[in-house]
Parts: C-alpha cells; structure tokens; sequence
C-alpha cells in the first residue's frame, strides 16, 4: 500500500502577521475553507517553480517542452511564453484554475462560496461525470465542459 504524504509544507513562521492578513485576503476572495488550501497551492507553485529553474540550468528542451505544455494545458500560461514566465506565477495564478473559481465566473453560483456549496452537493458536471471536489484544477481544453445539473438553482 503506498505511504500518504503531505502535499504542502506549514509555513516557518506561524505567527507572522502580514503572511496572516494576506491569506485572510486570499482565503475570503477564493472562497477557501481553510489556510490548507492555500498552502497546496502554493507547494504546486513551488514545484512547477523549481522545474522549471532546473531546466533553465541543464536546457533539457525535452523536459522543458514536457513542463511548458503542463502549465499552458492549465491555464496558467499563454502559448509561446518560456520558462522564465513560470518561474513568475504565483498562488492566485493556480487559485484562479480551481473549479471552484471557474464555476463562480461562468455565473452558474451568486456567490464564491455558493459555487463552492453547489459542487460538494454534487450539482456541477465536467464532460458528463460529476465533480465534487472545489479545489480540482481545470484544464484550459475541458473548461467548456463544466456544466450544472438540471435541476438548476438550489
């Protein structure tokens, strides 16, 4: 049975209050339940971040094509930008990408949290099957498939 392991990292200085008001920010805009989420965000970040500081150093255009594709096919880069530009994206960047997120600015929910209460209920569908969970990463190409239920407003 494989180990589970933490997906993110609790921060070096739990009591730093400008890191508290800023994801006290982060948390009422995204509509976020818990600091957690945050911080998983920020280890994707991270990693993408230091792929990509690994490839600028060996230039691996396999792997550096491989990680490109990765980042457009989310959403969180343009076609033709290079590495440089991954090394800029931040949490909101990967905070923006959430269903959650993408389900509030089609308009299907009036409020963050509401769009976030409509999936975990289960009334929100990508490409036929039901998605239930508010921090899935939604690829640019299956965006358009996100679709609410027929039964329409709760």
């Amino acid at each position: 049975m494989k180990k589970l392991r933490r997906k993110y990292k609790k921060p070096k200085r739990p009591w730093d209050s400008s890191r508290i008001e800023q994801e006290k920010g982060i948390l009422r805009e995204f509509g976020l339940r818990r600091k957690k989420e945050i911080w998983v965000a920020e280890a994707i970040v991270r990693e993408f971040r230091r792929r990509a500081r690994d490839l600028i150093s060996i230039k691996d255009e396999g792997e550096k094509k491989i990680l490109l594709e990765r980042v457009i096919g989310l959403g969180l880069l343009e076609r033709g930008q290079g590495l440089e530009n991954v090394l800029a994206l931040n949490v909101k960047d990967i905070l923006n990408r959430r269903l959650q997120t993408v389900v509030f600015r089609k308009g299907f929910a009036d409020s963050i949290k509401h769009a976030r209460q409509k999936i975990t209920h289960g009334h929100v569908y990508m490409g036929g099957r039901r998605m239930i969970f508010p921090s899935y990463i939604v690829p640019v190409d299956r965006e358009r498939e996100v679709k609410l239920d027929k039964g329409g407003k709760d």
